[in-house]
């Protein structure tokens, strides 16, 4: 048997808007973009798909189980701009079927940099996600499935059982990402690996015909998953959400394709869906992945280089993280707000200047003209915050006996 392990990101950025040198505003977010934006991939994905997840729960009696992570930031968009979609991920937890991950609330780099602000980040989300959704999360995923073997053991010292991350081949060697693997040194915490030759068949090679595999039918897709049999346990098919509609359109026979593979699944052979948890529930752990350096999901290289490969993200990430004292010590909540908000990944994605092959994905709805536009655009509205900063410091010195 293999189990097919489906999760999803789910994610928006507060986008800043354009903030000049001379702009003293403290509102430094785009809402009318963020509105848009939330608006369109609501109603090309997020409607559309969740409704398809629910069809396909209900009519496989509770067989089919997918997970999703849904960072903080998205929440509050939905809240904000598209409450229906809010509504209908209630309504697949209610379901019983589906389970939600845990990661830093602001879809943060904070551990890399702060793991003080990385533990407040994590709590705030899990709060969230018991506050809406009424779970606990059991799973961790840290942003853009950064890790490396601290994250494993961050993860564990805070009571997750699992990690969700990347299966990169140098690391994995002659094994395969369809077993469990443990975190060297941390006891008790399990390692669910992305498989990224069957995810990205469906997030990235789907629609594009000049993929010998195209067109990629259910049948053939569950042909390959039956194929793990004998040499592993899990599938797991980790992707952005917005692969269904919206990077991959529904032209391309995305969402018909979904409907029919779970019927495909459960033809051949004897393989099923779980979630992250059920996985580490049902399989053992066949030994450690030891991950000495960090690694991600992003781009070919599945290293960090998409957000600190070149001084301008360097240096936007220092001058941001230097601020965290003195940003919590004016407990002031819209200047920790607009700090946490500052720290969400995109922004330094924006400034990269690298481009591979899958370098069209650092264009999805990037608001800038270039990297330097995006630079220069950051750095003034860190300015900004500095000062809204020293205002409060000053304040509280004048009034002080």
């Amino acid at each position: 048997m293999a189990s097919v392990c489906f999760y999803f990101q789910v994610h928006q950025p507060f986008r800043l808007r354009r903030y000049s040198v001379f702009d003293t505003s403290p509102h430094y977010f785009d809402d009318h973009k963020n509105r848009e934006i939330a608006l369109k991939v609501a109603q090309k994905c997020y409607l559309p798909m969740n409704a398809v997840i629910e069809e396909l729960v209900a009519r496989h009696n509770g067989r089919f189980r997918v997970a999703y992570s849904i960072t903080g930031v998205a929440l509050q968009q939905f809240e904000w701009y598209v409450p229906e979609v809010l509504e209908s991920f209630k309504r697949l937890s209610a379901t019983g079927c589906v389970e939600f991950i845990s990661e830093t609330y602001y879809h943060s780099l904070s551990f890399l940099y702060s793991r003080r602000e990385f533990l407040e980040q994590v709590q705030l989300h899990r709060e969230k996600i018991q506050s809406l959704f009424g779970q606990t999360p059991q799973v961790f995923r840290n942003t853009e499935l950064i890790y490396n073997n601290e994250v494993g053991k961050a993860a564990a010292r805070i009571g997750y059982r699992a990690v969700i991350c990347e299966g990169v081949d140098n690391l994995l060697g002659y094994r395969s990402p369809t077993f469990l693997y443990g975190v060297p040194d941390a006891d008790g915490a399990a390692l669910l690996l992305k498989h990224y030759r069957l995810s990205d068949d469906i997030a990235f090679r789907f629609g594009n015909r000049g993929w010998p595999e195209w067109p990629l039918s259910s049948e053939k897709f569950a042909g390959w998953v039956n194929q793990i049999n004998g040499n592993g346990y899990v599938c797991n098919l980790f992707m952005d959400y917005e692969t269904f509609g919206e990077h991959q359109w529904a032209d391309t026979g995305i969402f018909d394709f979904v409907r029919h593979l779970p019927d495909s699944i459960f033809r051949t052979g004897e393989n099923d869906f779980k979630t992250p948890s059920e996985c580490i529930t049902a399989y053992p752990v066949s030994g450690e992945y030891d991950v000495p350096h960090m690694i991600s999901w992003a781009d070919t290289e599945r290293d960090l280089s998409a957000w600190l490969g070149n001084a301008m993200q360097a240096n936007a990430l220092h001058e941001l993280y230097r601020l965290e004292d003195s940003v919590k010590a004016t407990g002031e909540p819209g200047i920790i707000e607009d700090w946490r908000k500052l720290q969400t990944s995109d922004h330094f994605y924006y400034m990269c200047t690298k481009y591979f092959a899958d370098g069209d994905v650092h264009k999805y709805f990037n608001p800038y003209d270039s990297p330097y536009d995006s630079y220069i655009n950051y750095m003034n509205v860190l300015d900004n915050l500095r000062a809204r900063i020293r205002a409060v410091a000053k304040s509280a010195a004048a009034s002080a006996p």
